[in-house]
């Protein structure tokens, strides 16, 4: 009897399985019975049957997106068997899961890292090169997935993937957005938003669960009535409920039979058409419901500057997280007869704040739909719950109205004041008589609108609290959440963030791998660490060469990109100066801008300056006016200078819609990796991890991640420069304004004046003037007092540039080095020290001989 969990097939008699050096000839193989088999011949039959019974297509008239429709299919079914035999293998088992909840989830194309995955991706090249189709052509069709803004949801996709390929039992939560991260048009100069319908044409991965939709509710009234015991419980009778239905996505494991699951939650009318007002002739009114309900999920980060914007993310918060805490309980529940093993089975990680309700709501569920007692509930709550800090910044701190929360969500503002009650009697029987602290640390916070602190709350209700880089955790500690962390001490930890090395080198950089593999194996794909095995080659000339051939090759092709999106041409041996990442003032593209503009001036007068490209990507938030801008400035400083021809030597490319698949083809190609954020601001960065592992050098800030980059590149091949987090919280704390240093350097007080004279704004001088203003005043994120130390550390990247082969040494070392900034070291670190999940191998079950 063949099983329905079937793993791959071994050819029919005796061919020698696909990829080996005697592959038979695909049209020898009898693959009639073969469903997911992974020869070449049964690759070719899934893609071809796809293209005709799931597209419907003849193959002559088959576009390129019936093809990429029916590759992924055909990919997706090798996934199916794998991914049924992983959640088969977890309850046999019994394991304890991790289940990772972020409101982002920044995937980006999946077809090339699925066929990678499976190990197929060569094999399909040549199957559809000889049906005369490029494979690359076939992968350009696919949208991004931009469920996120930066870097907290390129993050959850990378832990996601690694848990797959450590074949550890996990699981992503989120919401399936209607419309993601929006595409970004510039037009005259400035950022211009519509709607990313990356789901117009449908996605080809996920699949509907309509049988396992949720209800969750709204508003209403709570009700405190007698059990069966003689106690009490409350019941929430909320006034409007929505439907919450999962789309699954697989998650493949590279080179493993694992494949977890990302689901994501689609808000759905629970009454979707009232006939009623229909037969009345209001039709508008008769689908309001349904309007009303599915807004919930149509956009990712709807604009908050407003109340209604507010409400709407608060509700897109409660809805996933209030879908995800009944899908974790209802698979508990499957094998479990109680609660006294919740924390045994189940790990709960949340992504930032944006989750931090999932506290109280698996306290609601516990203690109001499941009996127990308050502390047995709150037992098991702490022991599931982990919490991830991603920033500092205050203003990034959700806080929401109580008023809000009270009309919204009255039952969890009963739940969120009981554990503020008792964490206030903790703190005081801790350190009595200290009614500041007590202050400090309350989940509500007093003033003329009381508000909830969700960072307060996820720190109260988790048993594990890390930061993202060894400075942010310290910072975390001794200043964001001290007054806790003098309370719990043994909560706190620091788990720097990381990144899969099989997209961000294996997949993106294919030149770079294989000339890795030449040297060192294979294996530094699922073992970034090896790639300490490559030092010996720095010193290697041939090595060398080889290195700076690939990277001149990996420019040509984004020099390509650029002219075909901007049109200009691009000088390949000028220094590739990348800066992307998302448009944010103390991120400080504007002291890049400063730069430019210095550059550009000194060029004006003659003096030497080396040849650049400065290539920007980067979106700013839709109400964040300061930052669209700094995007205008870009663009106007650019229109200027690129247009000079008496400047050859200086371009600016501001690649617009900086997504995932545009990142992939920037960071082979550069040279300098520009991560020069106010110190003590950026919780880690994970694109410096990125563009060091491709060869990139950085100039940065004490800050984040980079620090630890440095120690391991070593110091020597690191521009470093700017004031340290102490000195910027000095600096802050004393009110120094930006005059000081306007005043100071002849330099930046040229540059400064020359935007503020209108230059380039002619049609409006007064444009950038807000921008002259902050820096001249508050300087909030110290552009100016970091300028002269940035433009003394770029004068030293162009000196190291000029020396070809000590450059590529530098960037070779870089590579050599970085190998425990992957995300598998991460999952490491959370699978052993907060989830406490083990390894648990799926073996794919293969037919019965002889078998139908």
């Amino acid at each position: 009897m063949t099983s329905f969990f079937q793993g791959p097939t071994a050819p029919a008699d005796g061919a020698i399985p696909a990829g080996s050096a005697q592959d038979p000839v695909p049209s020898r193989v009898r693959v009639e019975d073969d469903r997911t088999g992974m020869h070449p011949a049964a690759l070719r039959r899934a893609f071809t049957d796809h293209v005709q019974f799931s597209r419907a297509r003849d193959f002559e008239t088959a576009t390129a997106f019936d093809r990429f429709v029916a590759l992924s299919l055909a990919v997706r079914d090798r996934l199916v068997q794998r991914w049924s035999q992983t959640q088969r293998t977890y309850y046999e088992k019994d394991v304890k899961r991790a289940y990772y909840l972020s409101a982002e989830f920044l995937l980006g194309r999946a077809l090339q890292s699925n066929l990678q995955a499976l190990g197929v991706e060569d094999t399909y090249r040549a199957v559809l090169r000889e049906l005369g189709i490029d494979l690359d052509e076939v992968m350009e069709q696919e949208h991004d997935a931009g469920l996120g803004n930066g870097g907290l949801g390129r993050l959850a996709a990378c832990i996601l993937e690694s848990m797959a390929t450590l074949e550890l039992p996990g699981q992503g939560y989120g919401i399936r957005y209607e419309f993601g991260i929006f595409e970004q048009v510039i037009r005259d100069g400035a950022q211009v938003e519509r709607a990313d319908e990356w789901l117009k044409f449908g996605n080809p991965w996920e699949i509907e669960r309509p049988e396992y939709a949720v209800t969750v509710g709204f508003g209403g009234r709570t009700e405190m009535v007698q059990d069966a015991r003689g106690g009490f419980r409350v019941l929430w009778h909320p006034a409007d409920h929505v439907l919450g239905v999962p789309y699954d996505t697989p998650i493949a494991g590279h080179g493993t039979g694992t494949v977890n699951t990302l689901r994501l939650w689609a808000a759905r009318s629970h009454e979707d058409f009232d006939f009623g007002l229909f037969n009345a002739g209001d039709y508008v009114s008769a689908v309001q419901q349904k309007n009303a309900s599915e807004v919930i999920s149509k956009v990712l980060y709807p604009n908050d500057n407003f109340d209604k914007g507010k409400e709407l993310r608060l509700r897109q918060e409660y809805f996933f997280v209030a879908c995800s805490i009944h899908d974790i309980v209802w698979r508990y529940t499957k094998t479990h007869d109680d609660f006294s093993r919740f924390g045994d089975k189940v790990g709960i990680q949340l992504n930032d704040t944006h989750p931090a309700i999932a506290i109280a709501e698996l306290m609601r569920v516990l203690v109001d739909e499941h009996s127990l007692s308050w502390d047995e509930a709150w037992i098991q709550t702490v022991r599931a719950f982990g919490y991830t800090n991603h920033t500092l910044l205050p203003e990034a701190l959700e806080r929401w109205p109580v008023a809000l929360f009270e009309r919204l969500l009255p039952r969890h503002l009963e739940i969120i004041q009981e554990i503020n009650r008792r964490l206030l009697r903790a703190v005081t029987v801790a350190f009595p008589y200290d009614q500041g602290r007590a202050r400090r640390m309350s989940i509500f916070e007093e003033g003329p609108e009381r508000m909830v602190r969700m960072a307060h709350l996820a720190v109260v209700g988790s048993h594990s609290i890390n930061g993202v880089a060894k400075l942010h955790s310290e910072l975390v500690q001794s200043s964001l959440f001290r007054d806790f962390h003098d309370l719990w001490p043994e909560r706190f930890s620091n788990k720097t963030n990381g990144v899969t090395p099989r997209r961000w080198l294996f997949a993106c950089n294919p030149r770079l791998s294989r000339l890795i593999t030449s040297r060192i194996g294979p294996r530094f794909v699922t073992e970034l660490e090896r790639l300490a095995d490559l030092e010996p080659a720095v010193d290697d000339p041939s090595f060398l060469a080889e290195l700076r051939a690939i990277k001149r090759e990996n420019k040509e092709a984004l020099a390509r990109i650029v002219k075909r999106d901007l049109g200009f041409d691009v000088d390949v041996g000028a220094i590739f100066d990348v800066q992307i990442k998302r448009l944010h003032e103390y991120k400080r593209q504007l002291l890049n801008a400063l730069h430019i503009v210095a550059l550009y001036l000194r060029a004006k007068r003659g003096e030497r300056v080396h040849p650049r490209l400065f290539i920007f990507g980067a979106k700013a938030a839709p109400g964040y006016r300061q930052a669209k801008l700094i995007i205008r400035l870009i663009h106007a400083i650019a229109s200027v200078v690129n247009d000079d021809s008496r400047v050859p030597e200086l371009k600016i490319a501001f690649l617009p819609n900086y997504r995932v698949s545009l990142a992939e083809k920037i960071i082979p190609a550069a040279d300098l990796s520009e991560q020069i954020s106010t110190a003590g601001m950026e919780a880690s960065g994970t694109g410096n991890m990125k563009l060091a592992m491709n060869g990139a050098l950085t100039i940065g800030t004490y800050d984040g991640a980079n620090i630890e980059i440095r120690e391991a590149v070593g110091a020597e091949n690191f521009f470093l420069f700017g004031l340290t987090a102490e000195e910027v919280e000095a600096r802050l704390a004393a009110g120094v304004p930006g005059r000081a240093a306007y005043e100071a350097d002849p330099e930046l007080r040229e540059a400064i004046d020359f935007i503020r004279s209108g230059f380039f704004s002619p049609e409006d001088p007064t444009a950038f003037h807000p921008i002259v203003d902050e820096l001249l005043g508050r300087d909030r994120y110290l552009v100016m007092s970091d300028f002269r130390a940035y433009a003394d550390a770029q004068q030293l990247v162009e000196r190291a540039f000029v020396d070809e082969v000590g450059w590529s040494r530098k960037a070779a070392l870089n590579i050599a080095r970085v190998g425990s900034f992957s995300s598998d070291r991460t999952v490491r670190e959370y699978a052993n020290e907060i989830w406490r999940i083990e390894r648990c191998p799926i073996q794919l079950v293969t037919p019965e001989p002889g078998a139908e």
